[in-house]
């Protein structure tokens, strides 16, 4: 009997197992991955890849009105937000690169540009040839669209310089380069407005029409 009522005993104060197991909210699971989408995101955006719109004829005929393009921020360094340092790099920009950048003149608007002249360069253009360190710089994206010749005195579309590039700094200009507004009118770049390196176009609109032969290409 003692042993009868022993199992009885244990038997009721067994704990239950066929409670519900609470579940998490629907709502706080959606907003979790939200959150934790939207910090990938900038983390990308901040450090890795941007994307970038060219709303101007500047860089003609390599980019067109209404290209989207990739924007490497890694190779460079990616800066530090709201600080002037990089992390580590892969290399310096160097000539030939088509690289996105603060307008030095208006640092809220994003500029595209080749790099010409790296720090200690002397750049200099001569009735719209361009001479790097007194040698002829042959870019084969450039393309002029003006026939005329503008005077050096009343403005440097086409004359201008000598022009020594300074330490952490370059001399960029577009390849449209009679309707490029560039280094040749407000100057250099400074290393730390650089945003990072315009690699490939991964979409490009003109007028309602999807351009499909340029999606996808590599930027040179």
């Amino acid at each position: 009997m003692e042993k009868n009522r022993y199992r009885d005993d244990a038997s009721s104060t067994a704990p239950e197992t066929d409670a519900p197991v609470k579940k998490k909210h629907l709502v706080r699971e959606y907003t979790e991955s939200i959150i934790i989408a939207v910090i990938l995101a900038l983390i990308i955006r901040a450090f890795v890849v941007q994307a970038f719109k060219i709303p101007s004829g500047s860089m003609e005929d390599t980019l067109l009105i209404g290209d989207h393009l990739l924007v490497n921020k890694f190779i460079y360094g990616p800066l530090i937000p709201f600080t002037d340092k990089r992390l580590f790099k892969i290399r310096d920009p160097r000539q030939g690169d088509v690289i996105v950048f603060e307008y030095p003149e208006d640092p809220s608007k994003d500029f595209i540009k080749r790099v010409v002249g790296v720090p200690g360069d002397v750049v200099q253009g001569i009735e719209k040839k361009v001479y790097v360190n007194g040698r002829l710089y042959q870019n084969p994206h450039e393309v002029h669209k003006e026939q005329d010749l503008i005077p050096k005195e009343q403005n440097p579309r086409d004359t201008f310089g000598p022009v020594k590039v300074p330490e952490d700094s370059y001399f960029v200009m577009g390849d449209n380069r009679d309707r490029s507004y560039d280094s040749r009118f407000w100057g250099t770049v400074k290393k730390e407005k650089i945003k990072g390196l315009a690699f490939i176009k991964y979409w490009s609109w003109d007028n309602w029409r999807v351009r499909w032969g340029s999606i996808g290409r590599l930027i040179k």
